[in-house]
């Protein structure tokens, strides 16, 4: 879905990862007094703190997205118009590791908030960074689709187990959205600086629609259940893609009586972000449309011809919202290469430009299907072969971030404060 760079000028664990480790010496007698409004913890001139412990004093939830931007390649690659067989092989591996960078950064967190618990609660309760939080649902949506395709339909898992899944991603996003958004309206926010990564408070809510469109994929019609599925879709996607559109309507506000100029630098990338509930709307109405005709008939609900008509409709509104998204695509790629800075501190960041703009592109598939314009395949192919070369650019970036310290590393005075527990401030902070 993945996600724009934090406003601040840092990197994504709040310090400056370019900086040297602090070591907390004692001062000479004439010797000026250094960062006097956070002094090292009494004691801990003789003491060091591991690279481990900084970089589990500095992990951020903002590292979800990179497992995202993984999801997004094996979900835009297995819908290939033209999809030989070796390809699942490639798609399967990208699962995994998925799966893999999904365990790490949920395993360290855990760590993180039994290990120094008043950084975890900064993290969570940063007006900036807590956005970030529900990224870990929206992580393990991709791994539920992956499960789905190289689980159930080779027959390694049994649809009841994705039934199980669905519900389970229902409850998590419930559980951490409405927490997250009661934090976040209880702090003051300035329109002047809003970036369309606001949304991702929502997107969890939102993705229920897509988790519905493919858990309906195994499911036979005629099972009472397809019918809760179908109807809980449909119910979350309006829910997300509503309260998504409010905050999109504050991002174009923000241009048009903010007079703030076009987004610059890490705020950059937050602008694909407005590519999503558009583009995964499209993507869900179409589909569920599609299911749609055969599961209510095959119930008898509504009318005979309710199907047919959530179909048809489905394909006018999908499309309408399917250009909304490439203007918000296009919008953002033009002045992207002329405004944006880069810099390894915030690489995280540039994440955003792979997650969020799937929803459009797999629009082109379906479209493609429904509206039989052999041009989406074709396009829908070109775009897959840029989400693959960006993710390799990505990894690349974000791998040499992370080994020269740019991100994800605390500093050891950071650590100190938090092992000697030095009191916390009314903000929150050290």
């Amino acid at each position: 879905m993945f996600i724009s760079g934090s406003p601040s000028k840092r990197g994504s664990n709040g310090s400056d990862g370019s900086q040297s480790s602090l070591s907390c010496l004692k001062p000479l007698e004439k010797s000026p007094v250094v960062n006097s409004e956070q002094p090292c913890p009494k004691g801990s001139s003789t003491r060091r703190v591991s690279r481990l412990a900084r970089r589990i004093h500095g992990w951020s939830w903002q590292a979800f997205p990179i497992g995202m931007g993984t999801g997004a390649v094996y979900v835009t690659l297995s819908g290939l118009k033209e999809h030989p067989g070796a390809l699942t092989t490639v798609e399967a591996f990208f699962f995994f590791l998925n799966l893999s960078i999904f365990l790490i950064n949920s395993t360290t967190l855990l760590l993180q908030a039994i290990l120094y618990p008043r950084q975890s609660r900064r993290l969570i309760c940063d007006p900036v960074k807590g956005v970030y939080v529900p990224f870990i649902v929206l992580s393990f949506s991709t791994i539920v689709i992956g499960s789905i395709n190289y689980g159930v339909i080779p027959g390694h898992l049994s649809p009841e187990v994705i039934y199980v899944f669905f519900w389970i991603y229902v409850f998590l996003s419930v559980s951490v959205c409405f927490p997250m958004l009661m934090i976040w309206y209880n702090k003051p926010h300035d329109g002047g600086t809003f970036t369309p990564a606001w949304v991702l408070l929502i997107f969890p809510m939102m993705f229920v629609g897509v988790i519905a469109a493919n858990v309906l994929r195994v499911l036979d019609p005629s099972d009472s259940r397809a019918v809760g599925v179908l109807f809980v879709g449909y119910f979350f996607q309006s829910v997300g893609f509503f309260m998504t559109t409010f905050y999109i309507c504050i991002y174009i506000l923000r241009y048009t009586s903010h007079f703030t100029g076009l987004m610059e630098d890490h705020q950059a990338n937050g602008v694909f972000d407005a590519c999503g509930p558009p583009g995964f709307t499209a993507l869900t109405l179409l589909l569920l449309g599609s299911y749609s005709r055969e599961i209510l008939s095959q119930h008898d609900l509504v009318t005979p011809l309710a199907g047919e008509i959530w179909y048809s409709s489905s394909v006018l509104v999908g499309l309408l919202l399917f250009g909304l998204s490439i203007f918000f695509f296009v919008f953002g790629i033009l002045p992207y290469l002329s405004t944006v800075r880069m810099d390894l501190s915030e690489i995280l960041g540039c994440w955003a430009l792979t997650f969020p703009n799937v929803g459009w592109i797999s629009c082109l598939r379906v479209l493609g299907d429904d509206l039989g314009i052999h041009f989406f395949f074709v396009l829908h192919a070109i775009m897959v072969v840029v989400v693959c070369v960006l993710w390799v650019v990505l990894v690349v970036l974000t791998a040499l971030a992370f080994w020269r310290g740019k991100i994800l590393l605390a500093t050891e005075a950071d650590v100190l404060r938090d092992e000697d527990r030095v009191p916390l401030a009314k903000n929150g902070s050290v």
